[in-house]
């Protein structure tokens, strides 16, 4: 009678299983994999990383300053035809600037890496999760998703469009939620024109 009663248990449980799950059980490689979620029957397409591109503008005042980001690897999960979760990780020790050259290149970088900015020999990835897509039409997607910078992690929200085995978004992130405080005004006053702002822009274009 116990193995009966053990085994009627066992198959209502299975029977009961919710059919989602968190990415760490389809082997997705996403570093906090109880993020985002999809059913069983998602198809996964993983993000083609070289033929993908991330571009970052900072500004301050008099100036900006703006470059490229590698995409390190990444999925995006589907459910009939619509994206519904995926994930994103940015190599952060592949920063670069784009609109300056020579030692004033060098020195910004160097500086980028540094503590002052992202710390990336102690933080080399940033990831962005997505936690739900809402499809609006014309191919587009309000996002809701997880960024984690320096191992800090803030809700962001943005719109996405996908078409063609192609995703496009810009990003707006403010820096001094993750810690990141160099000539910010969220941290110091008196900058002057060394002040530079919070908000910094990612475009976003990658092919899956």
């Amino acid at each position: 009678m116990k193995k009966l009663t053990f085994k009627s248990i066992l198959i209502l449980s299975l029977l009961s299983f919710s059919y989602t799950f968190a990415c760490g059980t389809c082997g997705c490689r996403a570093p906090k994999k109880e993020k985002h979620k999809h059913s069983e029957n998602a198809v996964t397409n993983n993000i083609y990383s070289q033929k993908s591109s991330v571009k970052w503008k900072a500004t301050k005042v008099g100036g900006e300053h703006e470059g490229d980001i590698t995409i390190r690897s990444g999925h995006l999960h589907f459910e009939d035809e619509k994206l519904v979760s995926g994930q994103v990780e940015i190599d952060m020790q592949s920063i670069n600037c784009t609109d300056l050259s020579g030692s004033y290149k060098d020195k910004l970088e160097s500086h980028l890496n540094s503590s002052d900015f992202f710390d990336t020999k102690k933080h080399p990835i940033s990831s962005i999760d997505l936690l739900s897509c809402k499809y609006v039409g014309n191919n587009k997607y309000k996002i809701k998703a997880e960024m984690t910078i320096k191992d800090i992690t803030k809700d962001i929200e943005f719109e996405a469009t996908l078409k063609d085995g192609k995703a496009n978004a810009k990003v707006v992130i403010d820096r001094s939620e993750f810690d990141v405080r160099y000539g910010s005004g969220s941290f110091f006053s008196d900058l002057g024109d060394n002040l530079i702002y919070d908000d910094f822009e990612l475009v976003i274009n990658m092919v899956y």
